[in-house]
């Protein structure tokens, strides 16, 4: 939890940041954000990948060659990676230009988003160790890296975008100069812990099979197709919103990353629970990992309904520490009331999706995600949104209760059936 707090805190120093440039500004960062993380979720499967083996693999006793998915995970992306992050470098213009036609968010966004698409290396090699620092109990060390990226982060952005003591200032596209910077500092970090802790596993010392290798792809290939599919609807929700107005794209971008700071114990909560299923499920003990499931939940539920309390009561104050203009805190009032009061249901689903990854049951998951997302969230969000004239409430509205909570429920049906146990690693 604490390890992916500061993540979120990058995103909202980003946002505190960015709203002094203005309305804008804030919803060319978020679009910016969303189209990068399209490409980046390719990698992010190499940790849900890296984390279910590991575990397992824990479970069962093994523990000479445990980072021998880890060294797999880094040559893939090593060889995956660069070639295309610098062609969408280079197409970040007309990239963005598909998804907004505002030709002030278009100045904000594209530099931005240039920036975040070249950290696609350095991303993913960092994705692939933090699977394996929390699959092997030592989520201090994931905790330690991202600890380490918000410090250099932080200061690294104010000094790229307002540029003190007679430094050249780049304005927006300083934001993503700094999270550039950053990242190749994590990966450079993850390896010097790797080479600390992680030798006596086989880190960079065990050659991975082609069985392996073939193992890790099973699970990285459908993980990293969740996560983009995911990243591109929200990222098409953008484009939806951006029909609307600037003002409701301003609003949105906020009302996102309060999902992300919220929801901040519940995806702590999925990681550490997806370690404890898979090594449970590593020692043969099904019943054990069943439980460990509704344990997570009693305790994210009740950690997230505490946080998310401020969203429902006093909206307006939360509101305006990141938007400056009276029109859009008003507009995006009753949209973070609702999402204090949904916030719990959210977390249930994304405590249960990272478990059922945890278990191997990455394809099932991967379908669920792409059913709620492309037949649910985008098609009701643009009818209700655009078409029917709703507004920003409308397309918050099929956001939370029809595709979250749908969500929710369908994660813990699958899991009260028990299919995931039986998935083989």
């Amino acid at each position: 939890m604490a390890g992916s707090s500061t993540w979120v805190i990058l995103g909202i120093a980003d946002m505190v940041f960015v709203g002094f440039f203005g309305t804008a500004a804030l919803g060319a960062v978020g679009l910016g954000g969303f189209i990068s993380q399209i490409f980046l979720s390719v990698f992010w499967g190499m940790s849900i990948a890296v984390q279910a083996t590991a575990a397992r693999r824990k479970g069962e006793g093994r523990t000479d060659d445990l980072a021998v998915q880890l060294n797999a995970a880094i040559v893939v992306v090593l060889i995956v990676a660069p070639v295309p992050s610098l062609i969408l470098y280079l197409l970040a213009p007309a990239i963005f230009g598909l998804m907004n036609s505002d030709p002030e968010v278009l100045a904000y966004g594209i530099d931005y988003l240039g920036w975040l698409v070249l950290s696609a290396t350095f991303v993913g090699i960092s994705s692939s160790f933090s699977g394996f620092w929390n699959a092997i109990d030592r989520s201090t060390l994931f905790m330690r890296v991202v600890l380490f990226t918000t410090l250099i982060n932080v200061p690294l952005n104010y000094v790229f975008m307002f540029g003190p003591f007679g430094l050249p200032a780049f304005g927006v596209e300083g934001a993503g100069m700094g999270t550039f910077v950053a990242s190749i500092l994590a990966a450079i970090y993850n390896f010097m812990l790797g080479f600390k802790h992680a030798r006596g596993y086989g880190f960079l010392r065990v050659r991975p099979t082609l069985e392996q290798a073939r193992v890790l792809l099973r699970l990285a290939i459908p993980g990293g197709a969740q996560q983009v599919l995911e990243m591109f609807a929200l990222t098409l929700m953008y484009r939806i919103v951006g029909m609307i107005g600037t003002l409701e794209l301003a609003s949105y971008t906020v009302l996102v990353n309060f999902i992300g700071a919220v929801g901040l114990p519940a995806w702590g909560l999925g990681t550490a629970g997806a370690t404890l299923v898979g090594q449970a499920l590593g020692k043969r003990d099904k019943d054990d990992a069943a439980r460990w499931a509704w344990d997570v939940i009693k305790v994210g539920c009740a950690t997230i309904a505490v946080l998310g309390a401020p969203l429902w009561i006093a909206p307006e104050f939360v509101l305006s520490a990141f938007i400056h203009e009276a029109d859009t805190i008003e507009m995006a009032r009753l949209p973070c009331r609702i999402l204090g009061l949904m916030i719990v249901i959210n977390a249930v689903g994304y405590m249960l999706a990272s478990m059922l990854n945890g278990a191997g049951d990455v394809k099932r998951v991967m379908y669920v995600n792409l059913a709620m997302q492309y037949f649910v969230l985008l098609p009701g969000a643009y009818l209700f949104g655009p078409v029917l004239g709703y507004g920003l409430l409308g397309v918050w509205l099929v956001h939370q209760l029809g595709f979250r909570g749908g969500q929710s429920a369908i994660f813990a049906l699958m899991w009260r059936r028990g299919r995931w146990s039986r998935v083989a690693i």
